[in-house]
C-alpha cells in the first residue's frame, strides 16, 4: 500500500489550474448553473483563506472561500470542496474544511457558509439554517444550506440575499483639519 505525504498548504495562482481539473473531475460541467457558483461569480475568493492538499507534490484536493454578505452577517461561502477520486475517503476533505473554518474565525468571520450534504458536514459543526432565510441568485434546496456561526446571533442575522462582499473595499476616513498657525495663508 502507497504511503501519502500529505501536504496542506494555503492556495496561490499556481494551483488554479490543478484547482480547475479537480473541480471538473468531482462536479463536471453543470457546476457552473449551480445558485453557489453564481454567488463566486460576482467576485474573486479569498485566496488567504482558501487550501490546497498535495502527496508527494501533486495537488489532490482544494477548497475554497469566497467573502459574502447573508443577511447582515458578513462570512464566507465554504466552496468547492474536491478531492481527487483517488484520495477519497481519508479525511482529506473534512481536514480542509476544518482548515478554512478555523481561518475564517482568525480572520473576524462572522459565519462559513455552505449548500451541502448535512450529513458529512453537520459532524463538522455545520448546522442548518432556517428555512428560506437566504435568498440565493438560483434555486437552492432550503436544506443544504448550512452554517458555522462565529459570531454572537448569526441564525437571527441570516435573513435575506446572500450575495459577493467586496473585502478591499477601503472604509471612507474622515478628514480633520488641521488649525493653521496665526496668520498662515488659508
Amino acid at each position: 500500500m502507497k504511503k501519502h505525504d500529505l501536504v496542506y498548504l494555503t492556495e496561490d495562482a499556481s494551483h488554479d489550474a490543478a484547482v480547475e481539473i479537480i473541480n471538473e473531475e468531482a462536479f463536471g460541467p453543470g457546476r457552473f448553473a449551480r445558485a453557489a457558483a453564481r454567488i463566486r461569480e460576482q467576485g474573486p475568493h479569498d485566496r488567504s483563506l482558501s487550501f490546497i492538499c498535495t502527496d508527494d507534490g501533486e495537488t489532490i484536493a482544494s477548497v475554497r472561500m469566497t467573502p459574502v454578505i447573508a443577511g447582515s452577517v458578513k462570512g464566507h461561502l465554504l466552496g468547492p470542496l474536491a478531492v481527487r477520486p483517488s484520495h477519497k475517503n481519508k479525511g482529506i476533505g473534512r481536514e480542509l474544511v476544518r482548515i478554512a473554518v478555523e481561518a475564517a474565525r482568525r480572520k473576524g468571520s462572522d459565519a462559513v457558509i455552505l449548500v451541502g450534504d448535512p450529513p458529512y458536514y453537520q459532524p463538522l459543526g455545520f448546522e442548518k439554517v432556517r428555512y428560506g432565510a437566504l435568498e440565493f441568485p438560483g434555486p437552492v434546496d432550503p436544506a443544504r444550506v448550512l452554517v458555522v456561526p462565529l459570531a454572537a446571533d448569526v441564525h437571527a442575522r441570516l435573513d435575506g440575499v446572500i450575495a459577493w462582499r467586496d473585502d478591499s473595499a477601503v472604509p471612507a476616513v474622515d478628514i480633520v483639519e488641521q488649525p493653521q498657525a496665526e496668520g498662515a495663508a488659508a
